[in-house]
């Protein structure tokens, strides 16, 4: 995760994913289709492509991959992240490559309703 890497003022989009990605309480995660629907605009991959370029200087591990996977190369940051927070982890099978443990998606996804926002009033964003 990178912090703005050109200096220049952030492109429109990654602001407001950026700022969905703020709004994420502590232990709690949403993933990248989740933060696309909440805008009503672009996909996972964009707001995959926002996060990878400028999600540096925003907790980058509370938006994650719908498969509870975590992000390949920053797994040991994020893990520690995760349980400083208390966020729900399933333990990896002890065949697992690694024994890294899963996000618990049924427990961590959060639908966006404490904030206020677009989740708030069941509509545009509310996932459980």
């Amino acid at each position: 995760m990178s912090e703005n890497p050109t200096g220049d003022a952030l492109p429109e989009y990654a602001e407001r994913v950026l700022d969905v990605a703020e709004l994420i309480p502590p232990g709690r995660v949403m993933t990248y289709g989740d933060i696309a629907e909440w805008l009503g605009d672009g996909g996972p991959r964009q707001v995959g492509r926002a996060m990878a370029l400028y999600g540096g200087a925003v907790p980058w591990w509370r938006v994650v991959r719908a498969d509870g996977a975590l992000l390949p190369g920053h797994e040991l940051r994020a893990l520690n992240h995760y349980r400083e927070e208390g966020t729900p982890l399933r333990e990896a099978p002890s065949q697992a490559d690694g024994h890294v443990p899963r996000l618990d998606m049924r427990r961590a996804r959060w639908d966006g309703g404490a904030a206020g926002g677009p989740g708030a009033d069941g509509g545009g964003g509310a996932h459980t």
